[in-house]
């Protein structure tokens, strides 16, 4: 008797949590849709973009090869509205194909100050309208490539506010305009002022898929729905960093100040500055996560969702590409946020729905089909009404069942690939093995057998020409 009473109790205690635990992730997911709907639906035109006065901005443009619509996505940085800025392209190797578009793009904007670093050589080279210069040397700071691309475009940018941009990356004109005004501009009269300043201001990325390919359209749907909803909710309460490095405003003497110990500083500490600065990011996969976090946790500075997004153009990507690319950043977070990595599964709606069903069926005898029927139906309306905020109009028919089919694909795939991933340490980035260690710092791993079930996965295609892709997108 006492037996089947403890039993009752627990069970009770079980759907109570169940039902509580369900409202709040529902109460995050209504909150990032209304707060979509209030960021995304206007984005009015920057006092910025004609202002005499308007800071010096220096866009910095890692590239690596032919990426998906590079012509149409480096064309954006040159077409911004915005009195002052420079653009630096960087590339690791003197006969990277992706040199002949920048060349072709200086050509075609004449006016707009542009220069290529070309960093990883014994000898590099820089392009501007002035001619030929030479920077000898070598620098590689970490095992980042990336950072060890941007390395010599962070040091010889001439301005403090740095914007920096990955190669599949578009944005509207506006933009840069408008990411200043939201790190710099002064509050509204009679507004107080905000308690932090803004140190980091990034953009949430809304992806289109360049190509029909499986792996392109559950990418697509997953960063334009779950993702974005969920990042927009985390960062509009700010209660802890949270920035991805697809599009991200920072100053230069801020990160001089930080080194991803995640320390507080405080203004007695004495700064070395050889280990600081974005060359001290380079041991780290997530450097763009990091930085943000540095600048959070180590000076207290906070970040700024800007009222753009950066549009992240998908190429071809197969399921197995996908399945890989999530391994790798479940597994990054792991060592970074293991707390919030260990209750993900339990966030998403799969998981979400069995647990609505046994709850309300112990409590409430609600039968499953009814729970099942308005879980799938109010959570996939949420998501579309989230895609409807971030791209300006609602899911286009032309796409809808196969937007459709991803988004039920990559709910269906979250558990198994997050189970994947959760037991290993080791991912695969650019080509390379990589181990994660402690607090996401990577080293790269010794070569050899890849694993039994990344030998299932063919490998990706390499991309031998340009896939160019028309301006409007829908």
């Amino acid at each position: 008797m006492l037996s089947g009473e403890i039993r009752d109790v627990v069970m009770l205690s079980l759907a109570t949590v169940g039902i509580i635990w369900y409202l709040a992730l529902w109460s995050i997911g209504l909150f990032g849709c209304w707060s979509a709907r209030k960021r995304y639906r206007l984005r009015p035109r920057s006092p910025l973009a004609t202002a005499a006065s308007a800071p010096g901005v220096s866009i910095l443009r890692p590239l690596k090869g032919l990426d998906t619509n590079l012509y149409e996505n480096l064309e954006s940085t040159f077409q911004q509205e915005y009195p002052n800025y420079e653009i630096i392209f960087s590339v690791a190797e003197e006969n990277d194909q992706a040199l002949p578009i920048v060349r072709e793009l200086m050509s075609k904007y004449p006016r707009v100050q542009t220069a290529v670093i070309i960093g990883k050589k014994t000898r590099s080279f820089a392009f501007d309208e002035r001619g030929l210069r030479c920077c000898p040397g070598e620098e590689v700071v970490g095992v980042n490539p990336k950072v060890n691309n941007l390395i010599r475009s962070y040091r010889q940018a001439a301005h403090d506010i740095l914007w920096v941009l990955d190669s599949n990356v578009m944005v509207d004109p506006g933009t840069l305009a408008r990411s200043v005004d939201a790190m710099d501009a002064p509050p509204p009269p009679g507004s107080p002022p905000p308690p932090r300043r803004i140190a980091v201001v990034h953009h949430v990325p809304f992806a289109f898929a360049a190509e029909a390919k499986l792996g392109s359209r559950i990418e697509e749907a997953f960063l334009n729905t779950n993702h974005a909803k969920m990042y927009i909710a985390i960062n509009t309460v700010a209660i802890e960093s949270c920035v991805v490095g697809k599009s991200n405003l920072y100053r230069r003497s801020d990160l001089e100040r930080v080194n991803g110990s995640l320390k507080a500083i405080s203004p007695n500490d004495t700064l070395q500055q050889d280990d600081r600065g974005l060359a001290a990011f380079g041991r780290f996969l997530a450097e763009d996560n990091m930085i943000a976090s540095s600048l959070w946790h180590e000076l207290g500075l906070r970040h700024s969702l800007s009222c753009d997004v950066a549009r992240n153009v998908v190429g071809n990507m197969t399921l197995g590409d996908y399945v890989w690319r999530r391994v790798r950043w479940i597994r990054v977070r792991k060592h970074m946020v293991l707390a919030a990595t260990l209750v993900e599964p339990f966030t998403e709606s799969v998981m979400l729905s069995a647990i609505a069903v046994s709850s309300l069926k112990y409590l409430f005898a609600i039968p499953p089909w009814i729970t099942l029927l308005l879980h799938y139906s109010v959570w996939l309306s949420v998501d579309l009404d989230v895609y409807a905020s971030l791209a300006g109009h609602p899911l286009p028919a032309s796409i809808r069942w196969e937007f459709l089919g991803a988004w039920a694909a990559r709910e269906l795939l979250a558990l198994p690939i997050y189970l994947l991933a959760i037991f290993g340490d080791e991912v695969m980035w650019r080509g390379n093995r990589y181990q994660v260690l402690r607090n996401g710092e990577v080293r790269r791993a010794a070569s050899g057998d890849t694993g039994y079930f990344r030998r299932l996965v063919p490998k990706r295609r390499s991309r031998e020409h340009y896939e160019p892709l028309p301006h409007t997108v829908t």
